[in-house]
């Protein structure tokens, strides 16, 4: 356990990707959307999409976790299940700390009437329609599968190289593409509406930590054969 320990502590060495970068990347898009929902004149509640810059930016955040310290670590000869390990409560952590921070921004929307201007970064009707502790766990959720997602991409990379990562992707698109048509013939978009509907943003979340939950068993087996 302290050996998985000490891969947290080595991910968070480099402060900038885990901490400094995502805080940087939530404030400016806070400030230019407040000055955004300034300049519009619209009395009603102004809602942006700026609060999804950070959570993307967990994506790039999981290629780096594996790309930049997966060498380093081998060569401090801890095992591949102690970096596994270690770099998923690393990002854990820090998917917990940005979800406080949306939650608590959140709040001071709801206080503030939006910042004075029915601006609103944080509060989302649809995430926070369960309350306070139901939003902060969809934002963890999304922050943790953008990180796993890419996580995942930089395993598969790692052990198959560009070309198969590549095909890989290639395919998951065809498969996209396959489900959308086989909707559009069977006309049923109603049906699937009403059921994202019906699941809500909470039971999405939901949904998505167990697709979480694959890709981080999958980067895992994939991990234990890739080289440094």
């Amino acid at each position: 356990m302290s050996r998985t320990l000490n891969v947290v502590r080595m991910q968070f060495v480099n402060k900038q990707t885990y901490i400094w970068v995502p805080l940087l990347v939530l404030v400016g898009s806070l400030v230019l959307s407040i000055l955004i929902f300034w300049m519009i004149p619209f009395d009603g509640p102004k809602v942006g999409g700026g609060s999804q810059a950070p959570l993307w930016y967990f994506l790039w955040v999981g290629v780096q976790s594996l790309t930049m310290t997966f060498p380093f670590s081998q060569a401090m000869s801890v095992t591949r299940r102690e970096f596994y390990l270690g770099t998923l409560l690393a990002a854990i952590s820090t998917a917990a700390m940005l979800a406080v921070i949306f939650v608590i921004g959140g709040l001071i929307e709801q206080a503030t009437n939006g910042y004075g201007i029915n601006g609103y970064f944080f509060y989302l009707d649809w995430i926070w329609e369960r309350g306070p502790l139901a939003a902060g766990f969809v934002y963890f959720v999304i922050a943790l599968m953008f990180f796993l997602v890419g996580f995942w991409a930089a395993t598969l990379f790692k052990r198959f190289g560009t070309l198969w990562l590549t095909v890989v992707l290639v395919a998951l698109g065809l498969v996209l593409v396959g489900f959308v048509f086989l909707v559009t013939r069977l006309e049923v978009w109603g049906e699937v509406a009403t059921w994202i509907t019906v699941q809500g943003a909470f039971g999405l979340a939901l949904w998505g930590l167990l697709v979480g939950a694959v890709l981080a068993a999958i980067s895992y087996l994939t991990l234990r054969r890739a080289t440094p």
